[in-house]
């Protein structure tokens, strides 16, 4: 190990033998973690070119259960987004493009940051579970052509261990890093074909469009290397998807969406990354036929339909797809609202983000315990008209040891100005093979 960490560290390229004996022995632990953090370091200043990248993709991928989903019919399609504020749209797009006649098997995790991931929305529905055997996640599959589970605990241990060593090594904003592991998660899964979202702005992982755009082409280059069909939509952070922030919150948005109405820019989202699922799983063979196909599906009620036997098959109580005021709520609420007259010319995603997580709706810290019903509701977002003491946004919160600190978040979250700005764009471009 010490030969490897001299060799990146010098600027050399590390062969695929090296890549395998560093990572095997994180995951037997015969490698110590000092080691491994010296290599992060080394490979953050030093970098990995294409080939080291996807080679330790590959072997991420490999180091602990590898999804076998052989005994499902035709293309396994999977969706991931790099993580934004409001983001519910997997909610959506599962049971949409599943009721296309496309399996979507989906393995998701729980959320670190702003909001819960997408099995701690499903958690906001009554007796959802999330856990489930190799078996009963390929039978569901077979019965219903939808399944959205948690992740095992063998699932990828390499990414486990080396983000969290990232985490506190300061070796984190990597891009060869960040699509290793985001893609060793996706292969893992045993999709036959890959979508990915991959936002940029201020609420984004990624705040500038040319390095979401480098980071996009290198996870797109790597699924291909890795014979799985992949394609990546750049999309738009900078403020909020939606008009909800907050796991039990959002799960009642996405059903508006699955009940035809819902915001528009959380509508134009789902069609554009549902047209490319259905594209690129061969289902149709425009995007004009997909995103037909798509509103079809959400105006005849097959896509809430699906929704509803997904989340009877995993327990849940599916009437709150028809009563959504059946996913518990918080008690109290607090409107925040609006100094001066004019227009929105500014709705930060990330301090909204960070309000919501004040509130309890995520996790500071891994161990951090999530308050499923608090969030934050908006009513303005940018370009928007507002008055004098018009409600800005909705707290919903239990707990107020946070709150004024989270008040003072949204409110600084928001710009008005007498000059109006145009709506941005949500798709801010695409990369394909």
């Amino acid at each position: 190990m010490y030969e490897i960490i001299l060799k990146k560290r010098n600027g050399g390229e590390l062969d695929n033998s090296e890549i395998e004996y560093w990572i095997n022995g994180c995951v037997d632990g015969s490698i110590p973690e000092y080691q491994s953090a010296a290599l992060l370091m080394a490979i953050f200043f030093r970098g990995l070119n294409f080939r080291e990248t996807t080679e330790l993709t590959k072997t991420m991928e490999n180091s602990g259960k590898v999804a076998d989903l052989s005994e499902i019919t035709g293309v396994k399609i999977d969706k991931h987004s790099t993580g934004g504020v409001g983001d519910k749209t997997t909610l959506i797009l599962a049971p949409l493009v599943a009721s296309t006649g496309i399996s979507v098997a989906k393995m998701s995790g729980r959320g670190l940051g702003h909001t819960g991931g997408t099995i701690d929305k499903l958690t906001s529905i009554p007796g959802f579970s999330a856990e489930m055997t190799q078996q009963a996640f390929i039978s569901q599959i077979k019965a219903i052509g939808l399944v959205i589970a948690a992740q095992s605990g063998n699932f990828v241990p390499a990414d486990k261990m080396l983000y969290s060593l990232r985490d506190v090594t300061a070796t984190v904003d990597n891009l060869s890093l960040i699509a290793s592991s985001i893609m060793s998660k996706k292969l893992a899964s045993g999709a036959d074909a890959i979508v990915l979202d991959v936002k940029a702005g201020k609420g984004a992982f990624m705040k500038d469009l040319a390095a979401a755009k480098e980071l996009a082409s290198l996870m797109v280059g790597i699924g291909n290397k890795l014979k799985r069909r992949t394609v990546a939509l750049i999309t738009a952070m900078d403020q909020p998807i939606g008009m909800s922030v907050g796991n039990g919150l959002e799960v009642i948005e996405a059903i508006e969406i699955l009940n035809d109405g819902g915001p528009e820019d959380l509508k134009e989202l789902c069609f554009a990354l549902g047209g490319e699922m259905l594209v690129l799983s061969g289902r149709t063979e425009s995007y004009a036929e997909a995103e037909s196909l798509l509103k079809n599906n959400i105006a005849n009620g097959s896509a809430k339909s699906l929704f509803k036997k997904m989340i009877d098959a995993q327990r849940g109580d599916s009437r709150v797809v028809d009563n959504p005021d059946l996913i518990p709520m918080a008690g109290k609420r607090l409107a925040v609202k609006s100094d001066n007259a004019g227009y929105v010319i500014d709705c930060d995603a990330m301090k909204i983000g960070r309000g919501a997580m004040l509130l309890g709706a995520g996790r500071e810290k891994k161990d951090s315990i999530i308050d499923l019903e608090a969030g934050i509701v908006l009513h303005k977002k940018t370009g928007d008209r507002v008055s004098s003491g018009e409600t800005l946004a909705t707290i919903h919160y239990n707990d107020s040891k946070m709150l004024d600190t989270a008040i003072d978040l949204i409110r600084q979250a928001f710009k008005v100005n007498v000059s109006k700005v145009g709506k941005t764009p949500i798709i801010l471009g695409k990369i394909d093979s």
